[in-house]
């Protein structure tokens, strides 16, 4: 998301409006950096707009991927690929020629999709995390609540809402100061994104505060769901091999009362037996969901890893008006671009946690790299009933 940070903006402007001849050594040690520095975000936007096309692709290839869950998934992608093209090469160009080469029009429509395609990849998160809420905690209304016209209205709200907080006050000018408005005008070779204080509070808690308390709850409430239903099952396991042991013992039991306790044991047995393949699905659908909740827990981490740094920073230099002079532009670009890495992790930790999505990848690049683009067969083609992040 981009709002730069005005002071060391302008500094840098200064910087660059000042003449320095360097040495040689010097501006080998320059273009080193500059180097480094455009290999880093090279990668990380290549990275983030091909591995999102692929999980996009796969989905669209694999019946097998093609289910309600995924569909959060599916646009998710989307978003982080969007991210990638229209956020983080803008933001790499500036990082690069050190000033704005787009115009002023151009930086208002910046800002604008930085801030609309990151706060609707970061809604995603949110709205997968209620998702794997109803279906671990609450497995009974899953079906019911979560329905195809339920999830269609949860991905549009995550299209929909960021406009709220990016191109309605961008455009309107509602998100800055006068002084702001001033500096613009008479310094059109810089982009920088100055929000006064009002905006700053509205726009960080839809963006972070507020998902991310939403999705530490629902965490914590599958992570001890998880944990109740996993004792349940081994109590379960434990009753029946007792069932088990107690059933031989019983057929020796020979006086009128023991025949009684005989035939119980044997009907209890045979129920078991006859309810053994639905139990044993069930217990295999709550490994999965269990594996679900894991991975949830891993992208949830990585988004307030990647995140939490950005928001700090930007509350704290916005809220506090002495905090903008002291922020080194260092510090200001590599807060943002560990941001911008949670776009590319999100298939990389699908691919690593996820089986399907593991096959699919796999599948897809044998397909990408054939001659004859005739795609393997793969197990993925047949259709299952079950959720894909886990």
């Amino acid at each position: 998301m981009e709002y730069e940070d005005f002071a060391a903006n302008s500094t840098l402007s200064e910087n660059n409006a000042t003449s320095i001849v360097e040495s040689p050594e010097q501006e080998w040690t320059s273009s080193f950096l500059l180097f480094f520095k455009a290999s880093i975000m090279g990668t990380i936007i290549i990275a983030s707009i091909f591995g999102n096309l692929l999980v996009i692709v796969s989905v669209m290839r694999h019946r097998k991927l093609r289910i309600i869950t995924n569909y959060y998934v599916i646009s998710l992608a989307l978003a982080d690929m969007l991210v990638a093209m229209f956020a983080m090469t803008f933001n790499a160009s500036v990082q690069i020629y050190e000033r704005w080469l787009f115009g002023y029009f151009m930086c208002d429509v910046w800002n604008s999709l930085d801030v609309y395609f990151s706060t609707s990849s970061i809604l995603h998160l949110c709205c997968i995390s209620v998702d794997r809420y109803y279906a671990i905690v609450k497995p009974l209304k899953y079906t019911l609540t979560m329905t195809k016209k339920v999830v269609a209205l949860m991905i549009l709200n995550t299209w929909i809402s960021p406009a709220i907080i990016s191109f309605l006050p961008i455009f309107k000018g509602w998100y800055t100061t006068d002084e702001h408005e001033k500096f613009r005008e008479n310094h059109r070779d810089l982009c920088e994104f100055v929000v006064n204080k009002p905006y700053a509070v509205i726009s960080s808690s839809i963006s972070f505060w507020i998902p991310c308390t939403i999705m530490i709850f629902m965490y914590l409430a599958i992570f001890r769901e998880a944990n109740k239903q996993e004792k349940e099952m081994y109590n379960r396991h434990g009753a029946a091999l007792l069932l088990h042991q107690n059933n031989t013992n019983g057929d020796m039991l020979s006086n009128s009362g023991g025949s009684s306790k005989t035939l119980t044991l044997h009907e209890v047995n045979q129920e078991l037996h006859q309810h053994t393949p639905t139990k044993q699905s069930n217990i295999s659908k709550m490994k999965r969901e269990h594996k679900a909740a894991r991975t949830l827990g891993i992208i949830m981490g990585t988004f307030i890893v990647c995140w939490l740094p950005f928001f700090l920073w930007y509350d704290t230099v916005y809220l506090c008006d002495t905090c903008r002079e002291n922020c080194p532009p260092e510090v200001v670009a590599v807060v943002f671009w560990i941001g911008y890495f949670n776009s590319t992790l999100n298939p990389i930790i699908y691919a690593y946690f996820n089986r399907d999505f593991r096959e699919a990848f796999k599948n897809t690049l044998q397909c990408a790299f054939c001659s004859l683009c005739r795609r393997p067969p793969s197990n993925l083609d047949y259709d299952a009933r079950r959720p894909s992040i886990r």
